[in-house]
């Protein structure tokens, strides 16, 4: 027998697990993009620049939200793209050392996703918000920036 909160969409959170203090919570819905941009970078590592090299780097993109519009969407998939489209835009094919805000900040892959994340969630509308972005830079070599809640 199928328990009468999971058919409503709900699904039961146990006290003392990520995100709950017990009882029901609405059920998540997570929407992704996936784009993928050329650019070179050299970080610092241990006070020591490395060379300058490029990337075929792959970036996926998670919304979440609770609720859907009147519409049946979290959130328009072009909204997103468009978004995320508008910041890459000065990435691709660029020297990331020389491109803001990485003139100023060590462009490793882990503050690409950071930037990334930050300025996409500040174009989402209604209830969205940003779950993740992973920024591959190479086949295995993947960084993860999750906001807190």
């Amino acid at each position: 027998m199928v328990h009468r909160a999971w058919r409503q969409g709900y699904r039961l959170v146990r006290s003392g697990s990520p995100g709950g203090r017990g009882g029901y919570r609405p059920a998540m819905y997570e929407l992704e993009v996936e784009r993928e941009f050329c650019a070179a970078h050299a970080i610092v590592i241990r006070g020591v620049r490395e060379r300058t090299h490029g990337h075929n780097w792959r970036v996926r993109l998670v919304i979440s939200g609770e609720t859907l519009d009147e519409e049946g969407l979290l959130c328009d998939f072009h909204q997103v793209e468009a978004a995320l489209d508008a910041v890459i835009a000065p990435l691709r094919d660029a020297d990331l050392n020389a491109t803001a805000p990485f003139d100023r900040l060590n462009p490793t892959a882990e503050l690409v996703a950071q930037h990334l994340a930050e300025s996409v969630a500040r174009a989402l509308p209604g209830s969205a918000r940003l779950a993740s972005v992973r920024v591959t830079e190479a086949p295995g070599c993947a960084a993860t920036y999750r906001p807190r809640a």
